[in-house]
């Protein structure tokens, strides 16, 4: 996530003279202004337009009406001052076309600021637009998505929208853009899928992309697309509007919409579901952010000496306990779920949210579609909220239903991230075999594992690479320096076989299955594109490793014993067996999951020199996966000669009269 620089302006809180003497920092505001209305923001028909702020601290209220998104002045329409601090306005015939702001008019100062509801946007998003939502359906718009049956059947694929399709070899037309994700049949240096071809070809069941709603001016202008630009979008400016540098035509509010709404229609008739990535744990600005402006102090943690909390490292945390900001975030991912069909949500920094407003999400997903997904980092960090309602890792008993990234899994198999030259479980640390079994069971209690923070598989989303951080190839490099590069590729296709087949969902980024390099640079917010874009170059030249990866994908989907549901079944069905050390061994027994296969034995051996091992009596073992690493299979041992991971079968016995 980007790190955006806290600016020292001065805030007027206003006169509680507005609030009959209760400070926006009072307990009580909550009780007296909360407003729970649907109508917030426009409401828009060709007849009329009606316009619902709410501002408890300021005196007056106003409209600014314009007629494009870069005329100086507009016309200041008067708002009337209505129950629990709203103030509304309807004007008569079809404005559509135009833009407005609020202007409020706090103590003596006046602020003028987008409408933090705005579901449309004029070019870098200072201005909402007004507009029929109906026109922005794309030709083809259907409900239809493809089928989950449970979370932990996903294979998820994380993606920047401008790494996809920016390198010069991807064969995209629409490059950086929306469309560029939904053209199909491109193809790259030796003719090699791309793009969405690419995607689809893996096997992945989710795409998850990071932040296109309307990020910080500051990261990227859209006014200035033809000049290097990048940012990842962890610097939210208007949360329920999209992205305008992804569209065709910044300036046109419709465009984006159409476009991020075609990109989705893609997806799903390829069968693919789409997560967003949402950030709404912090703002990119404490003081420029329309809901400073509109209502200061309301929607920040303050720290006792009046500074902003600052768990996020981004110079600022919401307070989503709050309830009008609980109420913002429950209902902009429900606006986004109904009417972008989104399939899924990954929460940035987690567990800086109120465990309230995680759990009220949660009930109003599984009213509206049960299927839709609800990931996020659940670290546990340092905020101005008792951690006893943060929605972390350590409360996880408490939000059924939502995955925590398995950090503990990741340091394990492939080193801790902060220490560059630590090496993991596939690199040859010893020690860690008792860690990675820990995401092996899915994060749960078991009897042969320690438990990490799951009560149910769902809870676990396991990963040993992501957008933050090195790639997995990178941190192997930095670690394990004295190796060559063959030695390095198989320790890293270790890691994601350990991905794949664990409990849990796993989780994969975009270019792990050409081993992706970001040429040491760890965290790429800002660098350039060529460190950042899926070098279709080097998916060419690794096309044994992409088709390693399609195969471990088609491993876990074709056998349900490495999709367990429950914790109980995992307690029953999964068993660690005796294996030396520098290996992993297990088995999945008695058709687990209702797998074809009676039992499944899976090793991760991490071993240069190889591993010998004693097989569990359970009946004849033949090769399912990894054969290329099986030096010996007969007499009830296996022996391995180089590092990866080997899953053997014993199928059932036909019967016979």
């Amino acid at each position: 996530m980007s790190v955006q620089k806290e600016m020292k302006e001065p805030v007027h809180y206003g006169d509680p003279a507005a609030t009959g003497g209760i400070s926006v920092f009072d307990q009580e505001f909550d009780q007296l202004f909360s407003y729970d209305g649907n109508d917030l923001g426009l409401t828009y028909t060709p007849q009329s337009s009606s316009f619902c702020l709410w501002a408890p601290t300021a005196f007056e209220a106003e409209v600014v009406l314009y007629d494009s998104w870069q005329d100086a002045a507009g016309k200041h329409l008067p708002m009337t001052r209505e129950v629990r601090g709203t103030w509304r306005l309807k004007i008569s015939g079809d404005l559509e076309g135009k833009f407005y702001t609020y202007r409020v008019r706090v103590g003596e100062q006046w602020n003028e600021a987008a409408d933090p509801y705005a579901r449309a946007v004029g070019v870098n998003g200072d201005r909402s637009a007004i507009l029929d939502m109906s026109k922005t359906n794309p030709g083809r718009w259907t409900d239809d998505k493809p089928l989950l049956a449970d979370p932990v059947d996903a294979v998820i694929y994380e993606l920047h929208l401008r790494d996809l399709s920016v390198h010069p070899g991807s064969g995209i037309v629409h490059k950086s853009q929306y469309l560029g994700l939904a053209e199909d049949g491109t193809r790259g240096p030796r003719g090699v899928a791309t793009g969405l071809d690419h995607i689809a070809g893996l096997g992945v069941t989710h795409v998850q992309l990071l932040p296109f709603y309307d990020y910080a001016t500051e990261s990227v202008d859209e006014t200035k697309l033809d000049q290097p630009h990048y940012n990842w979008g962890y610097d939210p400016k208007n949360f329920n509007a999209p992205e305008g540098s992804y569209a065709t035509d910044p300036y046109a509010p419709a465009v984006r919409i159409r476009e991020l709404k075609e990109m989705i229609q893609a997806l799903h008739d390829r069968g693919l579901r789409v997560i967003m990535d949402v950030v709404y744990n912090h703002v990119y600005d404490g003081f420029r952010v329309n809901f400073t402006k509109l209502v200061p102090g309301y929607y920040l943690r303050y720290k006792r000496d009046g500074s902003l909390s600052n768990g996020s490292g981004c110079g600022n945390d919401v307070a989503s306990e709050r309830l009008m900001v609980s109420r913002f975030i429950v209902e902009s991912v429900l606006y986004w779920a109904e009417e972008y069909h989104i399939d899924g949500f990954r929460f940035d920094l987690m567990g800086l949210l109120d465990i309230g407003t995680m759990q009220e999400i949660r009930r109003r997903l599984d009213q509206l579609d049960p299927s839709i997904m609800t990931i996020g980092e659940g670290w546990i960090m340092d905020t101005e909220l008792a951690p006893e309602k943060l929605a972390n890792q350590s409360n996880a008993d408490v939000l059924p239903g939502i995955g925590h990234f398995n950090d503990g899994f990741r340091d394990a198999v492939k080193g801790n991230i902060f220490h560059y030259e630590e090496r993991g479980f596939i690199s040859g640390k010893h020690g860690l075999e008792q860690a990675v079994k820990t995401g092996i069971t899915g994060g749960i209690v078991h009897g042969q594992a320690a438990g990490q923070f799951a009560d149910e598989p769902q809870q676990c989303v396991n990963f040993v690479e992501c957008h933050d951080n090195h790639t997995l190839w990178d941190k192997i490099v930095l670690s394990a320096q004295d190796e060559s590069d063959a030695d390095r590729a198989a320790m890293h296709r270790l890691a994601s076989a350990m991905v794949l087949t664990s409990q849990g969902i796993p989780f994969l980024h975009a270019g792990q299955e050409f081993m992706r390099t970001k040429d040491s640079v760890e965290n790429s917010y800002k660098s350039p594109v060529e460190v950042n874009w899926m070098d279709w170059e080097r998916c060419a030249a690794h096309a044994g490793d992409v088709d390693y990866m399609k195969r471990l994908i088609a491993l876990r989907r074709d056998h349900p014993a490495f999709r367990l549901r429950t914790a109980e079944e995992i307690r029953a069905q999964l068993m660690f067996e005796q294996s030396p050390a520098g290996t992993v061994a297990y088995t999945l027994r008695g058709h687990a999951g209702g797998d074809a296969a009676e039992h499944l034995y899976v090793l991760y051996n991490a071993n240069p020199s190889g591993a010998s091992l004693k097989l569990p009596a359970l009946g004849e073992w033949s090769i399912l996966f990894g054969g290329e690493l099986v030096s010996k299979l007969a007499g009830g041992a296996l022996n391995v000669k180089q590092p990866g991971m080997v899953v053997l079968a014993v199928q059932p016995q036909p019967h016979t009269l």
